[in-house]
């Protein structure tokens, strides 16, 4: 789909670089969700430096995700 990840990389600050198929590019901010429900293990660092990619999502190794209307709808969009 237009919207898959097709990279991903952690950034400080608990921010995450993401590329799409459709060739956008841009950061997206995790911590107004660090306090929610699942995503609280993304607070320990090692463990938020272990983001991935799965079926085109961003993901983490306990299954937390991005949904892709949420990242597409608030990710600033990056130049590089």
């Amino acid at each position: 789909m237009h919207w898959d990840v097709k990279f991903v990389q952690p950034l400080e600050e608990y921010q995450i670089y993401v590329e799409l198929e459709n060739s956008r590019k841009g950061i997206f901010d995790m911590k107004p969700y660090l306090h929610r429900g699942v995503f609280q293990e993304l607070r320990d660092v090692h463990y938020f430096n272990q983001v991935g990619i799965l079926f085109g999502a961003v993901t983490w190794p306990n299954e937390q995700d991005i949904a892709p209307e949420t990242l597409l709808a608030e990710m600033v969009q990056a130049d590089t």
